[in-house]
């Protein structure tokens, strides 16, 4: 059964398209993630399944009710962590979640056995009576998920769950979400720039860039694509002539170059290291470092867009710092 049913979606701002007809589906107790850069469409899209943005056009179903036509049940049966804080830090995280659970009408004896069962799932019933003030960026971010399952969602949107937050802290939420996913059988959508984060959690994957899917499957799957192993080139010198002499050896399957940087797809990638070397000699390009590995849904992504989700994510960063307004970006 479907959990998510999307058909056509598109949402535009004064003529900008900020999501470009997407469609899909989300199976019931399936762990889906909407992976782009920042500005790629990810959280105009989350916004429209929560019925926080109106689509300008096509259909979206959340739990078996119409996004546009019944959104008081939408809104019943979904929890939501919104990408910016959004916790009272004047109160307590037990006030938090207590406050929550009255907006969504829980009785009171109901409301007191979820709060001990989302404390305890999240592991702060030691700090349930600390303000929130005082909690760690870790320890918000679990008390914002608990927040989201308060009245049982049967879909929970996570919206960069895990930004900004320290290696060790990203990975404890991780398994909190793996927990919720497998162990509650609780649907979950996330959105994501961080690879590894899409890789580890979810069963599903959509690449997401300028508003349109360029690819949807597995993990597993998406980085099938690529056939082999990932060799890249670090050269110093004009490399128009290496990659003619490249393109036509047959055990190349694919080649990308930006930046001084030649990425290679090919099968036994460290068997041929010693031939791409000579290769680069005859043309007359010094080869400064070789990486071998395997693939990775970065490579996907720049097999899919001709460009590194890490460059893109950077080049927003200047963007932003450098004053750009923000009612163009996609989000």
């Amino acid at each position: 059964m479907d959990a998510i049913r999307v058909e056509n979606l598109t949402r535009q701002f004064n003529g900008f398209t900020a999501v470009d007809r997407i469609s899909f589906t989300v199976q019931t107790g399936e762990l889906f993630g909407l992976l782009g850069p920042n500005g790629a469409g990810k959280t105009t899209t989350i916004n429209m399944l929560a019925t926080l943005l109106k689509p300008t056009s096509g259909f979206a179903e959340v739990g078996g009710f119409d996004v546009a036509r019944h959104k008081d049940a939408v809104r019943r049966s979904i929890g939501i962590v919104f990408q910016e804080p959004a916790l009272d830090t004047r109160l307590t995280g037990k006030e938090n979640l207590e406050f929550h659970a009255m907006m969504y009408g829980l009785p009171r004896e109901e409301r007191k056995k979820r709060l001990t069962e989302v404390l305890e799932l999240v592991e702060l019933e030691e700090k349930a009576n600390v303000l929130v003030e005082k909690y760690s960026g870790g320890m918000k971010r679990r008390l914002e998920i608990a927040r989201g399952l308060i009245h049982w969602p049967k879909v929970l949107f996570l919206d960069e769950p895990t930004l900004g937050l320290d290696a060790q802290t990203r990975r404890r939420i991780w398994d909190y979400i793996k927990k919720l996913n497998k162990d509650r059988g609780v649907t979950i959508i996330l959105t994501t720039h961080y690879m590894e984060e899409a890789d580890y959690l979810c069963d599903r994957v959509a690449i997401i860039d300028f508003g349109k899917f360029v690819a949807l499957g597995t993990p597993s799957g998406l980085k099938d694509v690529l056939r082999g192993d990932v060799v890249s080139l670090e050269l110093e010198g004009e490399t128009a002539a290496l990659l003619g002499q490249l393109k036509k050896l047959d055990w190349v399957k694919s080649i990308k170059s930006h930046d001084g940087l030649l990425s290679l797809t090919m099968e036994k990638g460290e068997r041929r290291i010693p031939e791409l070397i000579t290769a680069a000699q005859k043309s007359g390009v010094s080869v400064a470092c070789v990486h071998l590995r395997k693939p990775s849904l970065e490579d996907v992504f720049l097999h899919f867009t001709g460009r590194m989700i890490r460059k893109e994510q950077a080049g927003q960063g200047e963007r932003l710092r450098g004053g750009m307004p923000g009612s163009g970006r996609r989000r």
